[in-house]
């Protein structure tokens, strides 16, 4: 499989071509990438198949992506989001 990269929070990432964003950030040890809008609480990956919304992040300045269900594709911005992703 070929390599891509990517960056979060501004940092350079690599990943292999196909994975989704919830499995890059996962196989570089990212387990948390938003906060909850209420409190603040880390969230990461839950159900795995875009079903809880766990897993929301922001891609290329569109918040509310879900990371288990979109591929990473190479040149992708990757913030961790705070919660709506509009503040």
């Amino acid at each position: 499989m070929s390599e891509i990269t990517f960056t979060l929070d501004g940092t350079p990432q690599r990943a292999s071509a196909g994975m989704t964003i919830a499995a890059a950030l996962f196989s570089i040890g990212v387990r948390s990438w938003r906060t909850t809008r209420v409190n603040g609480s880390p969230r990461g990956l839950f159900c795995g198949m875009g079903a809880c919304y766990d897993c929301l992040i922001t891609v290329n300045g569109q918040p509310n992506i879900r990371a288990c269900l979109v591929a990473v594709n190479d040149g992708d911005v990757v913030l961790r989001q705070k919660g709506t992703g509009h503040e």
